[in-house]
């Protein structure tokens, strides 16, 4: 493998952690808004 390959191979690899990082914070942030989410719990006997 010559330079110019393996720099646009960690490239690409770069650019695909990029994505997986920035789509592992989206769905920390949308669970947050989950989990902070208001609820009432009705207490039922069944």
């Amino acid at each position: 493998m010559t330079s110019a390959e393996k720099i646009a191979n960690a490239k690409k690899r770069i650019d695909e952690l990029e994505r997986l990082i920035k789509y592992w914070d989206k769905s920390v942030e949308d669970s947050s808004k989950i989990l902070n989410f208001p609820f009432k719990i009705d207490k039922k006997v069944a």
